[in-house]
């Protein structure tokens, strides 16, 4: 009954997460956008009025005409709105499916015993390190370079080293599909950090002082508003990778390959490369950016090399044995073997028992694609079934399941 109420909690915190990325990610393109679309007025009165990018838009029916101001505008007339919400809420939700999923089973989904044997405890206190460890890393980082000529190159090799570092440690201490899921954690907690910690404070310090009329040093100002901009770059770089290493987890191909961390690094840089191609292609219509094509090639020749290197060998069995029938005590001694444990009587669960023919009857088309398609089962294949077994029960199925 516990894992029947736990996959009710993995359902629906998946729902609310991804729908909280969504506004996250979405409000966060859209003012990339407006950063790069935003011409300076040449009317006197929005000049007057501080504005300093402006443009005309229209959809659902309706025009929209969005101003920036470098600063801060003389006053506000209507509510403020606040952006802060889509990245707490989209934090929060992916948090609380890490703990339900991740850490609430840290002995099936965190630990790969193949690779280092220790206790849940000493497991979940590694992997929440990692989570911190990299916000104090990048933040330490962006505060020594500041923004000093050529910062930003040097924030991105540095992070890029880092970045690498982790997903190889990752993925020598953790389950593999667990080591590409908290490469993405990590950064995505930088990611909501950076609005926590410095974008939306430097954002309340410059609406306090305006609303306040006291006077605000002008140096101090700028710097807020530099900051923010900085960190609000970061984070649509970060965007792309991190999506990345939360899909790939449905597809053990890709954590599961030997060279994986390289897999999951690769993959991560040409989704930057391609956000990079999307910031610049704005700016490059209106004269503000170099031709951004060559990112977009970049990003686009990593993944097909990836795509490329990954192909899997061309098979080398013999016919005569693939093309021999299966009996189902054959493939049932497999099923005993590997996968009672979990799906027995005792256990069952995801409510999935195969300890009976009515249950593998029922079961069959989900056997054959958790053990043979996707290769997820068993579970970090912690009870070691056999690429000749799974080649088995690939037959087995094919040839129509026979219960007999």
């Amino acid at each position: 009954m516990d894992s029947y109420f736990l996959d009710w909690a993995n359902l629906l915190l998946r729902w609310v997460h991804v729908i909280t990325a969504i506004a996250w990610i979405g409000s966060s393109f859209y003012f990339v956008f407006l950063d790069n679309n935003l011409i300076k007025p040449n009317s006197p009165d929005l000049l007057e009025k501080g504005v300093d990018g402006a443009m005309w838009a229209v959809h659902g029916g309706g025009f929209y005409n969005p101003q920036k101001y470098m600063v801060a505008p003389k006053k506000i007339h209507t509510k403020l709105h606040w952006f802060y919400w889509e990245a707490y809420s989209a934090w929060l939700s992916g948090f609380a499916l890490f703990t339900v999923l991740y850490l609430w089973n840290a002995g099936t989904f965190l630990i790969d015993k193949s690779l280092m044997d220790w206790s849940p405890a000493a497991a979940i206190t590694a992997a929440l390190g990692f989570l911190v460890a990299f916000w104090l890393i990048y933040d330490a980082v962006c505060r020594v370079f500041g923004f000093r000529e050529n910062a930003e190159r040097w924030v991105a090799l540095c992070m890029l080293v880092v970045v690498a570092f982790a997903a190889w440690l990752s993925c020598q201490l953790f389950a593999g599909r667990a080591a590409f899921l908290l490469v993405g954690a990590m950064i995505a907690t930088a990611m909501s950090a950076n609005v926590f910690f410095w974008i939306i404070p430097g954002q309340r310090k410059v609406v306090a002082a305006m609303t306040s009329g006291v006077a605000m040093d002008p140096k101090e100002l700028a710097t807020h508003g530099k900051r923010g901009k900085q960190r609000s770059v970061h984070n649509t770089y970060f965007t792309l990778p991190v999506i990345f290493a939360m899909l790939s987890n449905h597809y053990s191909f890709l954590y599961t390959h030997e060279n994986n961390w390289v897999i999951l690094m690769v993959m991560m840089l040409a989704g930057a490369l391609i956000r990079q191609f999307f910031v610049q292609r704005h700016g490059y219509h209106l004269g503000r950016a170099k031709n951004p094509l060559p990112f977009a090639v970049a990003g686009v020749v990593l993944l097909l090399g990836v795509i490329v290197w990954m192909r899997p060998a061309p098979s080398t069995a013999d016919a005569s044995v693939n093309s021999a029938p299966v009996r189902f005590a054959e493939v049932n001694a497999i099923f005993v073997q590997r996968c009672h444990s979990c799906h027995g009587e005792q256990v069952q669960m995801k409510n999935v028992r195969l300890d009976t023919s009515e249950g593998i009857k029922q079961h069959a088309l989900g056997i054959y694609q958790q053990v043979v398609v996707t290769r997820q089962m068993p579970m970090n294949n912690a009870t070691g079934i056999t690429e000749a077994e799974r080649a088995t029960i690939k037959r087995w199925y094919e040839a129509g399941a026979a219960l007999q």
